[in-house]
This record gives C-alpha cells, sequence and structure tokens, in this order.
C-alpha cells in the first residue's frame, strides 16, 4: 500500500505541476479510492498521514485552477485631477487591507483565494446549490449565522468552516468534506472522507465510505445519512460513492487514545431521535 500510495502521490504532484489538471483531479480521486479501500488493515497513524497528504493534494488542486484562471485584460485607469487652488482637499482614500499571512484562518486544504462556489457572512437566510452549480466544484459555506443551506448536487469537495446554529443539507462530495469550527449545527454529508475540527455539539447525518475523523471536538453525534431529493440518485453515480458501503459509526477520536475505553467526544444518536423530515 504505501509504495503504490506514494507512486499515486508523485504522479498527481507531476500532472499539477504540468497544469493537467483533469488528469490530476481524476488520479487524486484514484488516490482517496486506494486510502479508502485500505483503512481496515492500516494503523491509525498511517490512516491520518494518508488523509492529510489527500487534503494537501486536493488544496493545491484548487490554488492550481485559480491560478490558471484567465486573468482580467489590461485597462487603462483615469489620472486622477488635481484640486483647484483654494479648493478643499480630498479626503485620502482608505488603504488597501493587507493580505492575509499564508495559511492565517484558513481550514485545512484551502487555497486562500475565491471559493468556486459557496456562500459566507449570511445570517439567517434560506440558501440554496443545485446540480449544474455544484458539479465536481469545491465548495466552502463560512461564517454562516441560523442559515438553512441546501446543497443539490454533486461538488467535489466541501469544507464548512465557522458555522453557528446553521442546518446544511448537501449531496453526495466526491472526495472529502471538512467540518472546522463549528457549533450547534445540523449536517447532512454523504463523501469518501469526513474530517471534524474544532467543532462542539453537533449532529451530523453521514454516508462514508472509510472512517469519519474527529479532532478537538466535544458534543458532536452521529447518525446514518437519511437526506434525499429528486435526482441524488444520479448524483451519487457521478459521484462514484458506493451506496452500499456507510461507516456512519466508526469514529476516530485523535484526542482519545484510550483503546479499552470509548470516547466521550461522540456519540450515536438513538433511533427514536433522528430527523426523519427534512423539509
Amino acid at each position: 500500500f504505501l509504495a503504490a500510495f506514494a507512486r499515486e502521490r508523485e504522479a498527481v504532484e507531476a500532472l499539477l505541476a504540468a497544469g493537467t489538471l483533469e488528469e490530476a483531479a481524476a488520479r487524486l480521486q484514484a488516490l482517496q479510492k486506494l486510502l479508502t479501500g485500505s483503512v481496515r488493515f492500516l494503523a491509525p497513524y498511517e490512516v491520518r498521514q494518508g488523509q492529510e497528504t489527500v487534503a494537501r493534494l486536493q488544496g493545491d488542486l484548487a490554488a492550481r485552477r485559480q491560478q490558471l484562471q484567465p486573468k482580467k485584460k489590461f485597462a487603462f485607469r483615469a489620472l486622477k485631477k488635481e484640486a483647484a487652488p483654494g479648493s478643499a482637499p480630498r479626503p485620502a482614500e482608505p488603504a488597501p487591507p493587507a493580505p492575509a499571512e499564508p495559511g492565517q484562518g484558513l481550514a485545512e486544504g484551502e487555497s486562500g483565494g475565491p471559493p468556486l462556489c459557496g456562500f459566507s457572512g449570511a445570517r439567517d437566510e434560506e440558501l440554496e446549490l443545485g446540480p449544474a452549480e455544484l458539479l465536481q466544484q469545491d465548495v466552502l459555506l463560512s461564517e454562516l449565522r441560523g442559515c438553512r443551506v441546501r446543497l443539490r448536487g454533486n461538488p467535489n469537495t466541501l469544507r464548512v468552516r465557522d458555522c453557528r446554529g446553521c442546518t446544511v443539507l448537501c449531496g453526495p462530495v466526491s472526495t472529502s468534506v471538512l467540518v472546522d469550527g463549528c457549533s450547534d449545527c445540523l449536517l447532512a454529508l454523504a463523501c469518501q472522507q469526513l474530517r471534524t475540527h474544532r467543532t462542539r455539539d453537533c449532529r451530523v447525518y453521514v454516508q462514508v465510505t472509510s472512517r469519519a475523523v474527529i479532532e478537538a471536538c466535544t458534543g458532536v453525534s452521529f447518525a446514518p445519512y437519511s437526506w434525499s431529493y429528486p435526482g441524488i440518485e444520479r448524483d451519487f453515480e457521478s459521484s462514484g460513492l458506493d451506496r452500499n458501503s456507510n461507516n456512519w459509526n466508526l469514529v476516530d477520536d485523535f484526542d482519545w487514545l484510550a483503546a479499552d475505553k470509548p470516547s466521550p467526544n461522540w456519540s450515536l444518536i438513538p433511533e427514536q431521535e433522528r430527523t426523519t423530515c427534512w423539509d
């Protein structure tokens, strides 16, 4: 496994460097599937290293996509006119905000540029994206408060960052979902890999083909994915996820090392308390 994983990683890195992004995305998805299919016999630290490598490569892919987007055409700007003698001086224009330091305020795997699609900063709104907008896109939901988000379609990746009191319903994600810094949220997610960081008091209805991972989390509870919408079967087909493979109740807590006692940071939602009506 380690030799095969290293070969695929090097192939993805070479394709990214050459700018062959579609082939890199396909090889990266194959790399994720190799890791997912091997978690049964890998040590936990090997799984973690593999997941971190895949997340890094996903961030590199998003950054290269943004870098290779067509740049805006050059345009001349009008010259500023000198103030007439005796007129009041114009107020100084505010200085542009200083660029953020690399990695500052970013969730793992984010490139630092604007997301290809998503929502940020909304309050108490109904937000929705459809299949045409989501297909194989990298989606970011950030700093939402009290919002209900429906993502009907098949994204490539999903990041849910610094959200409070939100409901996030998402169709099948081809690769990874990262939930970071969230609280009091209800999430319905289907993906190959789920990682949850710095999150508390959230309910997660999940279909995941590898083992879910939590870190620096408390009060996170899990149940099997049950959200549905017209066209979801077609989205599962395009995502490559196996509907018959779901490890929703297998969770690794990187902050809990005791093998003989269950982690107190996560639990399973009792069947009688699970959400059955989503709309």
